[in-house]
């Protein structure tokens, strides 16, 4: 046993690249099966990381989640910033600003307005039940806008990991509402057309989330809310730890 650990901490980035494979396979066969495509994979996969990490802390007492039990380490290093910065800066690199400018003056207008709303909503829900420092609030706030946003938000003004886990859990139910509730509303609100579809991906943000409801609403509009939706994870990571952070400050 001690050989097998051992084996697995000098492999450690390797086998966590294994792990979460495998978590993301039983994921989307999860969402597949089990909620027919309504709620993303996505979704799943980062609640289940979130349910593990916060059991292997108890366990371990720990402050890396499962990267402190012996065997799993690598997930300190795939989990670190590097990774996520290079995920983030992965899925803007299909986007063009030459095709959002399409959409003229309204498309580039949902985009602020849908962070600043979000994040609004995030700050007063986090003020409400007792959070009151600026770090704090902004990170939630941040989270609200995506599960992106979020954690970049927080390790840039040095939030607890306890914020950054809420920030991550707002942004995963954000996703979840809006996967299912798009093709609820899309009949009421016009959403048929390429020029609709940016909109609207400006307006909610969350990837993974206007994709999903998008596939479940017109297959065809995915490409164009999705573009929409990346640019705003950009402008949240610019947006939150600077200009909304500092205004959260002025405020409090």
């Amino acid at each position: 046993m001690e050989y097998i650990i051992t084996f697995l901490d000098k492999n450690g980035l390797v086998f966590a690249f294994l792990i979460t494979g495998l978590i993301m396979y039983f994921s989307e066969r999860i969402s597949k099966t089990l909620t027919r495509g309504k709620i993303p994979g996505s979704a799943i996969s980062i609640f289940m990381g979130l349910v593990l990490a916060y059991f292997a802390g108890l366990e371990t007492l720990g402050k890396k989640g499962i990267a402190d039990i012996p065997g799993f380490s690598g997930f300190e290093i795939m989990g670190g910033p590097m990774f996520r910065d290079f995920a983030i800066v992965s899925t803007a690199m299909g986007a063009s600003f030459a095709i959002i400018k399409k959409t003229g003056p309204i498309g580039v207008l949902s985009l602020f307005l849908g962070v600043i709303i979000s994040f609004a909503a995030g700050v007063i829900i986090a003020y409400v039940m007792g959070i009151t420092d600026a770090e704090s609030l902004t990170t939630i706030g941040a989270g609200a806008c995506t599960f992106v946003v979020g954690p970049v938000t927080g390790t840039a003004l040095g939030a607890s990991s306890d914020i950054i886990a809420i920030s991550i859990a707002a942004g995963v139910v954000k996703s979840i509402l809006v996967t299912i509730g798009t093709p609820l509303i899309a009949p009421y609100i016009g959403l048929k057309t390429p020029q609709s579809a940016m909109i609207f991906g400006g307006l909610m943000g969350t990837t993974s989330g206007v994709a999903a409801g998008l596939a479940a609403t017109d297959p065809k509009l995915v490409p164009y809310g999705a573009m929409t939706a990346t640019f705003y994870t950009g402008l949240g990571c610019l947006m939150c730890p600077s200009v909304l952070y500092f205004l959260m400050r002025a405020i409090l």
